[in-house]
């Protein structure tokens, strides 16, 4: 006789949060390493920024076209693909020996690392009542910053180590990922179809097992009708704008935070090790986000509206920013620091739980995909513009707007405000604008 597993939803939301671990780690150890590989591979900051940007600009393609995967072949393969991929990916940055083999192979980690945030957002869907979603989105988004937080110290012991060094870094991925390949094979499936679910549970699941049978025995829309539905929803245009606009200031803490502290606060490269506080502090925004909006819920509101109340919140402190330029100590940025990733991972995991809430199953995953191209998108824009923001070099007016007084009036305010300080300002003023572009979605009954 088969054991039943209690309370199965969780140990699914807690492997979902162990493949976020291993994306983060994979993606943040470049960052944390970005001084000493650019020494030794004679890598400037532009051709550094360059590097970063395509691993978005596969990030960006993978989130339009994974999300229709999962929709295709289910959470369950499609996430055993997409992390074995980019765990193979990472290994190979070991090896990289140019500017040309680190860009290849950053490419192809950002194929497979956006898989990880539509699958997961599907197997919630799948497997959580609406006012559980926000806290198990909130656990897995925080696999993330814990990710993140773990990386520091990583790479410290390892890179630190003079009988290994910075390569050995990108050895730890497949060896990882290969442990969790093996749990996640054996331990996922829909409710529906799952031996080891208990009774209550699968009566606590009713209605998500019923939604996903309807859709099955739906008549199969074609990919351009369904792609059309997608594209023509204002809510994903809305969305995806919102991303686009406030995911940047978590891309900057992660690939440029540490160079900040390094050339900026003067620490070294063991001393960036400082920086698993901040991420610590990301990890409880992850889970108090999906708290709070689930003790909203559970009082009577709307998931939409509970959502979007706790998002203002996190409007409210992520402008804090401003002051790390003025700490007069290190500690004091690492506070501040702390504070601005907890409002913004906060942000983040209420604005997931939105979309789970607003967007039908059918193409959940496929909407999930184009909205967080956004995001992408957005950390593109922002790695160009921190180069160039840094980089000593004056910025000259584009040759399209050569001779136009406000074009040549604007670079030389630019240039006039360039460095760190102005980039801590402009992330200042992101999620409120962005709360003022999605506050005005209507109520719609959720896709549960």
């Amino acid at each position: 006789m088969i054991r039943k597993i209690p309370h199965l939803r969780w140990f699914i939301a807690f492997s979902l949060l162990f493949a976020a671990v291993l994306n983060y780690i994979d993606r943040s150890v470049l960052g944390l390493l970005a001084n000493t590989i650019q020494k030794e591979l004679n890598i400037s900051n532009d051709e550094y920024a360059t590097v970063v940007n395509w691993f978005l600009v596969a990030y960006t393609l993978a989130y339009l076209f994974s999300g229709r995967v999962v929709d295709k072949i289910g959470v369950r393969l499609s996430l055993a693909l997409f992390v074995a991929w980019w765990s193979i990916s990472n290994a190979l940055t070991g090896f990289a020996q140019s500017l040309r083999s680190l860009s290849i192979f950053r490419f192809m980690l950002g194929l497979g690392e956006a898989g990880g945030f539509t699958a997961s957002p599907k197997a919630v869907a799948e497997w959580f009542p609406p006012s559980e979603r926000g806290v198990a989105i909130g656990l897995y988004s925080l696999g993330g910053a814990l990710g993140a937080a773990i990386a520091p110290v990583l790479v410290a012991y390892i890179a630190g180590n003079p009988n290994l060094g910075w390569r050995w870094v990108f050895a730890v991925s497949p060896v990882l990922a290969g442990i969790w390949l093996v749990v996640w094979l054996w331990l996922y499936r829909s409710p529906a179809a799952h031996p080891r679910i208990t009774d209550a549970e699968l009566a606590l699941l009713k209605p998500n097992i019923e939604s996903s049978a309807e859709i099955a025995a739906a008549p199969k829309e074609s990919e351009w009708l369904l792609w059309k539905g997608v594209f023509r929803e204002p809510m994903v245009w809305r969305l995806m704008v919102a991303r686009m606009i406030t995911d940047p200031v978590w891309y900057f803490y992660q690939f440029w935070m540490p160079k900040y502290l390094q050339e900026a606060r003067g620490l070294d490269q063991t001393g960036v090790a400082i920086m698993w506080m901040v991420f610590i502090a990301a990890d409880v925004g992850f889970i108090l986000g999906g708290f709070f909006s689930g003790r909203l819920i559970k009082r009577g509101g709307s998931a939409p509206s509970a959502r979007l109340w706790v998002m203002l919140t996190s409007a409210c402190l992520v402008p804090f920013s401003f002051l790390i330029p003025t700490m007069p100590t290190v500690m004091l940025v690492i506070v501040v620091a702390m504070l601005v990733c907890y409002a913004h991972t906060q942000w983040l995991t209420n604005m997931t739980s939105l979309v789970v809430d607003i967007m039908p199953k059918r193409i959940l995953a496929t909407s999930f995909g184009v909205i967080a191209a956004g995001s992408a998108l957005g950390g593109i824009f922002m790695n160009k513009l921190v180069a160039a923001y840094i980089n000593p070099q004056p910025i000259g007016t584009p040759s399209f707007l050569a001779g136009m007084s406000w074009a040549d009036s604007s670079m030389t305010w630019l240039n006039a405000h360039r460095g760190y300080e102005s980039l801590f300002i402009i992330m200042a003023f992101v999620h409120p604008i962005a709360l003022l572009v999605i506050w005005t979605l209507r109520k719609r009954p959720s896709a549960a």
